[in-house]
């Protein structure tokens, strides 16, 4: 069993001990420390709370528990069943609540689950808010209401429809010129909640549509992380030739990848890539991405006259930085799209609508754009040390060795060169550094990362 408790919520396997599982135990005092700061914090003058929650299995539980504490806290809550994350997070602006909680694990396996913690604006908590809620959770300093206190418990499962509502609203998704394109979609949804609202969207777009693993079961039919590994079946569909595009989201659908009309996968560092080359055509401006997401996004912005601006791993990060330079695009490279005409949050379904809308304008095979963008290629590696080693003097070694080039230490060391990059940038929960390079091959960007990992060994020794 696993519980891993950060700033950006707890998360853990079912069952299990108290404090070696997401249990009720646990789950319960978590909420009650997150209550205990919405109650300190907020400035709304509201005493609501937004839930909402994936299909997982054991989701039914969870958010019983959390229903429960909210209101032995003294707060009402809403309940909005079977939503997404960026469902969730514009409820909580859409209602006017001091706060939301996200009952998901993201695209971890069916035995994982979270609580993914909002503040009123349905943002995630930045990290001197995160901290304080372990703080409350390890000191238990949170009280309970009275009797006469305690919240009232309101249902309302109409937010799908207001989400979609809202990105048909967005100046750029040009619903006409989807309608008039007469698109054929594949969806994987992944046995969760984007089979129910991905295909409510595609409806009010005139878009018709295939569905795998479509059924809410909760029981994952593959591995949920949006990865080609782990995504023979769709693939294979596409290969058919009867489908413009694929699209394929995580569990709690703020993650969104495609697949081209061949069957090949698009690549899901080039998600927002080519959302942001269209946003930037029609509004010129500033972009964001953590630093271990494709350089192409810079290529983009510069073409169209921006600054593009890289932000430490993490998506609170990531809109901070936008906030400050004003991106008018911005997300992760793990087909996370931020874009703030919408909300400040990774959004599947406005990820889909921009780019449904960017291949009606330019009457292209999903192929042929993917082909119009700098190839760059992600190796992916880990250095793996014991638990005494110092990771910070290790990072410090590498920066001064490579101190002639262009260097980002604000999360790791990111050394940027002419052609490629690396990142180093260790675990919060394990004695591993993470080791993520970039060039024009795949075995250019591993041959990179191999020869920094020599030398992190070499200084080990």
């Amino acid at each position: 069993m696993a519980l891993m408790k950060s700033i950006s919520g707890i998360r853990g396997t079912i069952g299990g001990k108290a404090g070696e599982g997401l249990n009720p135990l646990d789950i319960c005092k978590f909420t009650s420390a997150y209550a205990t700061l919405i109650r300190k914090t907020t400035t709304q003058n509201s005493n609501t709370i937004v839930v909402g929650r994936d299909a997982r299995i054991s989701g039914e539980m969870v958010k019983n528990v959390v229903c429960g504490t909210l209101m032995g806290m003294g707060f009402d809550v809403i309940n909005i069943g079977l939503a997404s994350t960026p469902t969730t997070e514009l409820a909580v602006t859409m209602t006017g609540s001091c706060g939301g909680i996200i009952l998901t694990a993201s695209h971890n396996p069916r035995q994982w689950n979270a609580l993914k913690l909002l503040n009123e604006k349905g943002e995630f908590l930045n990290a001197a808010e995160g901290k304080e809620v372990l703080r409350i959770a390890e000191a238990e300093e949170f009280d309970f209401a009275e009797v006469d206190e305690l919240g009232k418990y309101i249902e309302d499962f109409t937010f799908d429809e207001k989400h979609i509502e809202s990105v048909l609203a967005l100046k750029l998704v040009d619903v006409e010129a989807i309608r008039k394109a007469n698109f054929k979609v594949a969806l994987d949804t992944i046995n969760s909640v984007g089979g129910i609202v991905l295909p409510k969207l595609l409806d009010k777009l005139g878009v018709s549509y295939h569905v795998l693993y479509g059924e809410p079961t909760g029981d994952f039919q593959h591995n949920p992380e949006p990865l080609e590994k782990n995504l023979g079946d769709i693939m294979n569909l596409m290969k058919g030739g009867d489908y413009d595009v694929a699209f394929v989201v995580d569990p709690d659908v703020d993650r969104l990848a495609f697949i081209c009309e061949d069957g090949t996968m698009y690549g899901e560092e080039y998600t927002l890539v080519t959302v942001a080359d269209y946003v930037l055509k029609h509004t010129p401006g500033n972009t964001v991405s953590n630093l271990s997401s494709t350089r192409a996004l810079r290529d983009v912005t510069n073409l169209y006259g921006g600054t593009y601006t890289a932000s430490a791993v993490g998506e609170v990060n990531v809109t901070t930085k936008m906030k400050e330079v004003g991106a008018v695009i911005g997300g992760e490279g793990n087909g996370g799209v931020i874009y703030p005409e919408s909300h400040y949050g990774r959004d599947a379904l406005v990820g889909i609508a921009l780019f449904l809308s960017h291949l009606a304008h330019e009457g292209k095979k999903v192929s042929e754009i993917r082909k119009t963008y700098p190839p760059y290629f992600i190796a992916k590696n880990r250095i793996d040390l014991t638990p005494a080693t110092d990771v910070d003097a290790l990072l410090e070694q590498v920066k001064e060795l490579y101190k002639n080039e262009q260097i980002n230490d604000v999360d790791g060391v990111k050394i940027d060169f002419a052609d490629s990059w690396v990142h180093l940038r260790k675990s919060n929960t394990e004695p591993i550094i993470r080791v993520y390079s970039e060039a024009a091959t795949m075995e250019q960007a591993d041959e990179l990362g191999k020869k920094i990992m020599e030398i992190v060994y070499s200084y080990v020794k």
